[in-house]
């Protein structure tokens, strides 16, 4: 994910000549990224009633438009242009403005793929962040709030961070915070950001909290949905890890992209076994929705380790991914917050847990051991990423939504909730069968 800022292109003719390989499989992780914002969608419109299966897919939908747009404008600039003033906050070249400066011959200085690539590449990291943050907000939130939500806390909240984490001249990148793809850019402060807009929306209007077998239950009308979407997920989350070695690791990155493949892997197979074991003992049946759930814990905490672990540890990671993040999703039944698709409980526990245990069993960072091989600064590092991440990400969307509140309000009405967003948003019904509940 790393990019090495330079105020001019450099051509195919420098001395590192095109990777062709790198470059395919660069591209075809792009693609697979892309992939998951569908994925996305189908995973949580199947978590929500039937009057809101449209609006809730949208807010994924809407992100592919909205966020591409920015991201070739302003995001790419800020998120990996040259440091201002060498502090490592925010990104700025001329050039890359609206793309203006980069052209079919402009490579990555020092890397073998061209820059094209490498921009469409973390485009679609950019477009799926803000996504998982609609989950925390289903069925309550205004359309047009949210657009002006994710173009604003892209810009102010995604970008400062990415370039702080990915960029070479970042203040967290070099201090020697790890994240290979993700897990404190993306899944922590996409989480932490939706906790605090749920809190500030508020509950649905008939969510009652409670502890288990308390209160009503908002039942998923089709769970059929979300099982494929976790396994488009599942899917293009190969590119999302595995895609990230290229631009890491030139020219031995395909040792590096076999890690983070295997990892992924493991670390989802054992945080869906691990997630159906307890809910099997907990409340007595193994569910769909609970495997996955299980499988998507496992693939958040997973993603900033994925390079940098071995295959047995990424087992263990995905196995206390399930552990936590079940426990987190159940917190909300006890504090009464209405998350409604838990993108808090499993992305931002998730995010943030995989980040620590980076620090806890990474082995392919020779200067900072983890803690099982006696070495403690990468720990206490990737405390302080996660940590700056989560502040930034609070303080980001208390700002922007704020802002929104007074001057768009952040909630449809209580009539619109009533009768379905679909009809009273968008005009539209996700089905037009009787026979469908």
């Amino acid at each position: 994910m790393i990019f090495q800022s330079s105020t001019a292109p450099v051509t195919p003719a420098a001395a590192i000549p095109i990777d062709s390989g790198g470059t395919a499989w660069m591209l075809v992780s792009a693609a697979l990224v892309l992939v998951m914002v569908p994925g996305l969608a189908l995973f949580y419109g199947g978590m929500v009633r039937k009057k809101n299966v449209l609006t809730t897919m949208m807010h994924s939908f809407a992100a592919m438009g909205v966020i591409g747009v920015q991201w070739v404008l302003i995001g790419y600039c800020l998120a990996f242009g040259k440091s201002v003033g060498g502090l490592g906050i925010i990104g700025f070249e001329p050039r890359l403005l609206a793309l203006h400066g980069v052209d079919w011959h402009s490579m990555l200085e020092g890397k073998g793929v061209p820059e094209l690539v490498f921009v469409m590449f973390q485009g679609k990291f950019a477009i799926i962040t803000p996504a998982l943050i609609a989950g925390a907000v289903a069925e309550r939130m205004k359309f047009s709030s949210y657009l002006w939500f994710i173009l604003l806390w892209t810009t102010f909240v995604y970008c400062p961070l990415a370039h702080w984490v990915w960029a070479s001249d970042g203040w967290l990148f070099k201090l020697g915070v790890l994240d290979f793809a993700g897990g404190t850019v993306v899944h922590t402060t996409a989480g932490f950001s939706a906790l605090v807009l749920a809190i500030m929306v508020g509950r649905r209007r008939d969510y009652r909290p409670g502890l288990a077998g308390e209160g009503f239950a908002i039942l998923p009308h089709n769970l059929t949905m979300t099982l494929l979407g976790a396994g488009l997920l599942w899917f293009g989350w190969f590119g999302f890890n595995a895609g990230s070695a290229v631009a890491v690791e030139f020219p031995v990155a395909g040792f590096s992209a076999g890690l983070a493949f295997t990892t992924t892997q493991a670390a989802a197979a054992a945080a869906a076994i691990t997630w159906l074991l307890i809910e099997w003992n907990h409340q007595g049946k193994p569910t769909t929705l609970g495997l996955a759930s299980g499988i998507v814990a496992g693939l958040v905490a997973i993603t900033p380790a994925a390079g940098h672990v071995a295959p047995w540890a990424a087992l263990i990671i995905g196995a206390i991914s399930s552990i936590v993040c079940y426990s987190a999703v159940r917190c909300k039944l006890r504090f009464g917050y209405d998350d409604t698709l838990d993108a808090f409980g499993v992305h931002g526990v998730g995010g943030f847990l995989g980040a620590l245990l980076t620090g806890v069993f990474c082995i392919a960072n020779n200067s900072n051991p983890g803690l099982i091989n006696g070495g403690v600064k990468q720990l206490l590092l990737q405390l302080l990423g996660a940590g700056s991440g989560i502040i930034m990400a609070v303080l980001g969307t208390l700002i922007i939504a704020g802002i929104l509140k007074s001057i768009l309000g952040l909630r449809v009405t209580d009539e619109q909730e009533r009768d379905g967003l679909d009809i009273a948003l968008h005009g539209e019904r996700g089905y037009h069968l009787d026979t469908v509940s």
